[in-house]
């Protein structure tokens, strides 16, 4: 019993923090509400997130705000299209005296206590950094100088922009998949916040606006155990079960479920994808959702709520569609909604 009021004590303290963190993150990044709900939601499920969208939507303000807030160590990189692995793991320089040093890159400068690695520009990178850096998401390690080096706290964002294609290299399906949700940023749509992010100066310097968030909101080190907290403390029904199995079953099989979208051939439409993993880290992030609305069951609305930004990227399409699989994916999933009865 007293375990039980200390774990529900911890989760209701850290809500509070939860709330506090989203609130200083949209003093900076405005009209972004959503956005910093779903990344609120993956930090807490201790996921990874990828950001997509136009040049000067404010990615790289709202990763560095986000990453001021969590607190803890944080290190960026950029990417090029000349960048190498062995550039996030060391750097080699002469020093002053004329003499070779090799000094630590950025991902492995802070250590154990790396908690926000941030990769800029991702899709500027070539595949062979991609490989380093899903081994990194994956294990939360790296092997350099013939040993292992750990980071238990770490998480990584990056973002790139979808409108450049020039010298950039397309994700492999198994980085994306590491990736706990893929979110797209797009400009806000409110009139009065056009105003505001144009003719107000504050947000014309971009760091003095990210050093106005109050630092390390969280604390990173216990983030672990807040997280298996609420994965603990936030059930689910067998009849949410149901309804999620049905769900994974009809992103494999559209057909079988009714579901159509125009223009398409939906028996090949999908060729894989909607993995175990992906339907675990789905609940992950709908738990998380629950517990910020305080509640201690998920609802349908919760694995709606993330669905389009856990699941749309691990749904492989027919090459045949994949020129327009941002129309194609969100159809489905529409049709998905439509189809399979929520309980």
């Amino acid at each position: 019993m007293g375990l039980v009021r200390e774990m529900d004590t911890l989760l209701s303290d850290w809500r509070g923090r939860a709330l506090r963190f989203e609130s200083e993150i949209a003093r900076a990044v405005l009209g972004q509400e959503r956005i910093i709900r779903l990344l609120t939601i993956a930090t807490f499920a201790r996921g990874h997130v990828l950001l997509e969208g136009d040049v000067g939507v404010g990615k790289t303000t709202l990763l560095r705000a986000m990453a001021r807030a969590i607190g803890g160590a944080f290190e960026r990189i950029e990417g090029t299209i000349d960048l190498m692995p062995t550039d996030l793991i060391y750097h080699a320089h002469l020093g002053e005296d004329g003499k070779p040093r090799i000094e630590a890159g950025p991902l492995l400068k802070q250590g154990e206590d790396l908690s926000v690695f941030f990769f800029n520009e991702i899709n500027r990178a070539r595949p062979q950094v991609h490989s380093l850096l899903l081994r990194l998401m994956a294990e939360r390690s790296v092997t350099a100088f013939n040993r292992d080096f750990h980071f238990p706290h770490v998480q990584v964002f990056a973002d790139r922009n979808r409108v450049e294609r020039e010298e950039t290299f397309e994700l492999p399906a198994a980085a994306r998949d590491r990736f706990l949700m893929e979110v797209q940023v797009a400009m806000p749509t409110d009139p009065q916040v056009r105003r505001q992010l144009v003719f107000d100066p504050r947000f014309h310097d971009v760091d003095t606006l990210v050093m106005s968030v109050e630092s390390g909101v969280l604390d990173p080190d216990a983030l672990e155990t807040v997280a298996r907290a609420i994965q603990l403390g936030v059930s689910a029904s067998p009849t949410l079960e149901a309804y999620v199995l049905s769900l994974w079953a009809a992103i494999r099989d559209p057909s079988d479920y009714g579901i159509e979208v125009a223009g398409v051939d939906m028996e090949r439409l999908v060729l894989g994808g909607a993995s175990p993993r992906g339907m675990s880290y789905l609940i992950r992030a709908a738990r998380v959702r629950a517990w910020l609305a305080e509640r201690s069951m998920v609802v349908p609305e919760d694995v709606r709520a993330v669905f389009h930004e856990v699941m749309a990227h691990r749904i492989f399409v027919d090459p045949a569609y994949e020129i327009d699989r941002e129309r194609i994916v969100a159809a489905l999933i529409s049709g998905l909604f439509a189809r399979v009865a929520a309980p």
